[in-house]
């Protein structure tokens, strides 16, 4: 066990307010007038505000209190929303991020970004309003204003943990005109004062336009252990220098109270608590792998129990493969995480693409709670930015084009997720020009890639965008156009043993879809044998095992290809493959494979089950071995390597299309 390290847990905790505030201010450059969201955003901002003072960051604290007080104009209705403001928010929002993650570096930078802010904001349609204290005449009550009498004890412990409660007291005071009353009747006598306890309480009459989520929210880091009550005054007070205060002011509440009026809701508890533990990720992964040590050992246990007459034996082994199969989906559950945490990153980035090109884009999401292992979506971050930079850059056309070709002024991206057995596709759609077919090709002619003579499908083509270097960009420009990007994405699909589907119409727009499997952990196998050796072929990606016809069996004639109820489907005959010199079975079989929409056969010798498959990576001096994405130990300790079935539709599809163009030839 590791003590932890406090500064972490705010890095953490700010990371997630941060992405917070990022969405919400997102969300409001397309709906200026919801102010639930300007509400969420500042929510955001106090409590950021709050947990860098009590963790020590001031200049965290410092800069997101200015931050504040400017975007409380907003909150009032003091000042519009517009693509400035948000800009400029979007730009203080970075600015704190950097204060965190490099504290007493980028202090210098804060100013000209909050002077510009307050100048937006001091631009607004409202005039600021006067300063309380230079009232002296009672001011009626505002349309839309409400009293609010506040009652509130710290806890004991409250000025030991840091807490200023002058500091409270102000924030009531930014939400509008109040009167404050300390009560001193808890305070002991001199010689029993514990310096370190708190004795005073409040009484507190408030007069403003904000609701009571808006109050709670000053007592957001304390509800837990004090004692607070808070009630809406039927009949309000004159103003905040007016007789008609002192009767509100007369009842005492008993002392305690905690119950608030208004909503019925208990201070320091929601209304529906919260389950959910922060977990550092690298017990996650020793979790992961414990698991699989234990997967291993309970297949040799089954070995073991299935050469053994003892009864007692095999139900034990029986009952060992339940539990550790419940303990596996288990532990996969706990690391599976909504993609939609990944995708709420990429609005930014499109925003950020919109106004940098001078395109105007609607990005669309869906499918966000679409559940992937946290290892693939952490991977999977870079490969889809540079996906989406090439739609923004070079998918979509700019405003003229689009508008000359009829087409709506404004672009769409579309980015969505969806399950597909035990894989998950994602695709980046984009309404623009489409690829251009003849300039890949020429090309590709170019460097060498492809033959003038050559007969090559598009959808071939489309690959070669993921070749190193390859780029059709006129220009370089700072977005894109180095043909650097998409040979990341596809180094890192392969990588994540997923593969990659371009679909694009010229004119009408592209689609590119990532096609990942759930979990880089563990997987449902089939075991099965070529010759002498054993392989495992992952059980997500099996549609069917038919038996081998005995008129294909010796594989004369040229004949590669099965009539799967009038489908024909190429096979692959893994003995001629793998070069095993071994005697084939007088009856092999067929396991019909899928990727995406294609489907081959692989001929093996034996099918001898399913299995528990724990995945190990190939060493370094097997990375470049295509035709397999890993290894696995079996129960008798033997070592079984898993079939890339990617790669090998991918080479069913070559090898059906040089026998077409084969067939083709001789009939010319």
């Amino acid at each position: 066990m590791t003590a932890t390290d406090p500064n972490e847990t705010f890095r953490q905790e700010a990371r997630e307010l941060l992405e917070s505030l990022e969405q919400s201010l997102l969300d409001l450059d397309q709906n200026p007038e919801d102010r639930d969201l300007v509400d969420t955003a500042f929510r955001a901002l106090h409590t950021l505000k709050g947990s860098g003072a009590m963790f020590g960051f001031d200049e965290v604290a410092d800069f997101v209190h200015d931050f504040e007080t400017a975007f409380d104009q907003v909150r009032k209705g003091k000042a519009d929303i517009g693509p400035k403001l948000i800009s400029i928010a979007l730009a203080a929002k970075d600015h704190v991020t950097k204060l965190i993650a490099e504290p007493g570096v980028h202090a210098a930078g804060g100013a000209p970004i909050l002077g510009e802010l307050r100048s937006i904001v001091a631009t607004g349609k409202n005039a600021a309003p006067k300063d309380v204290a230079a009232v002296a005449e009672p001011t009626p009550l505002a349309e839309g204003m409400q009293s609010w009498r506040i009652r509130f004890r710290l806890p004991d412990d409250a000025l030991m943990l840091g807490t200023n409660p002058a500091l409270l007291l102000a924030e009531l005071r930014e939400l509008g005109d109040c009167i404050v009353t300390a009560l001193s009747d808890d305070v002991p006598l001199l010689e029993e004062i514990d310096v370190e306890v708190c004795y005073l309480h409040w009484d507190v009459v408030l007069n403003t336009t904000r609701g009571q989520d808006a109050i709670e929210d000053v007592f957001i880091f304390l509800r837990e252990g004090m004692d607070l009550n808070i009630e809406l005054i039927e009949a309000p007070p004159v103003g905040v220098n007016g007789d008609a205060v002192a009767p509100a002011l007369s009842a005492d509440a008993p002392s305690g109270a905690s119950k608030i009026k208004q909503g019925g809701r208990k201070p320091g508890s929601s209304e529906q608590a919260s389950s959910s533990l922060r977990v550092p990720a690298e017990r996650l992964d020793e979790l992961m792998d414990r698991v699989g040590e234990l997967v291993i050992a309970q297949a040799r246990l089954l070995q073991i129990a299935s050469v053994s007459d003892d009864g007692s034996l095999k139900a034990v082994a029986e009952e060992i493969e339940r539990l550790a199969s419940g303990l596996r989906d288990t532990t996969m559950g706990i690391r599976m995480v909504p993609i939609g945490t990944l995708f709420g990153r990429f609005r930014r980035l499109v925003h950020d693409l919109s106004s940098e090109l001078g395109k105007d884009i609607e990005f669309l999401t869906s499918g966000e709670e679409t559940e992937l292992d946290k290892t693939v979506i952490e991977r999977l971050a870079d490969p889809l930015v540079h996906v989406i930079r090439n739609s923004v850059d070079h998918g979509l056309e700019d405003p003229v084009r689009r508008a000359a070709a009829g087409k709506p002024v404004r672009g769409r991206v579309k980015l969505a997720a969806v399950h597909k057995g035990a894989e998950v596709a994602i695709s980046i759609t984009d309404d623009g020009a489409g690829l251009d077919v003849e300039r890949i090709r020429a090309k590709a002619e170019e460097v060498g890639l492809v033959a003038p003579d050559a007969k090559v499908a598009d959808h071939d083509l489309f690959q070669l965008i993921f070749h190193p270097g390859f780029s059709t960009a006129k220009e370089v420009t700072a977005v894109s156009g180095r043909g650097v990007g998409m040979d990341v994405v596809k180094r890192t699909i392969d990588a994540l043993r997923g593969s990659i589907d371009v679909v694009s119409t010229r004119g009408e727009g592209t689609t590119v879809t990532l096609r990942l499997p759930l979990t880089l952990a563990i997987i449902d196998g089939m075991l099965v044998r070529v010759g002498n050796s054993r392989y495992t072929i992952p059980l997500s990606a099996v549609e069917e095992c038919v038996e081998l016809p005995n008129a294909v069996s010796s594989g004369g004639k040229g004949r590669n290809f099965l009539n799967i109820r009038g489908s024909l489907i190429p096979f692959l005959r893994l003995r001629e493959l793998f070069k095993t010199q071994a005697p084939a079975d007088l009856h092999q079989k067929v396991v019909i494979v899928s990727a995406g929409e294609h489907r081959v056969g692989l001929v093996v010798d034996q099918i001898l089950g399913n299995n528990q498959t724990v995945i190990k990576s190939l060493s370094k001096l097997h990375s470049d071995v295509e035709t397999f994405s890993g290894a696995t130990i079996l129960g008798d300790g033997t070592v079984a390597l898993i079939l890339d079935v990617v790669h090998l539709v991918r080479f069913g599809q070559n090898f059906e299309e040089r026998l077409r163009n084969m067939h083709s030839g001789r009939a010319a």
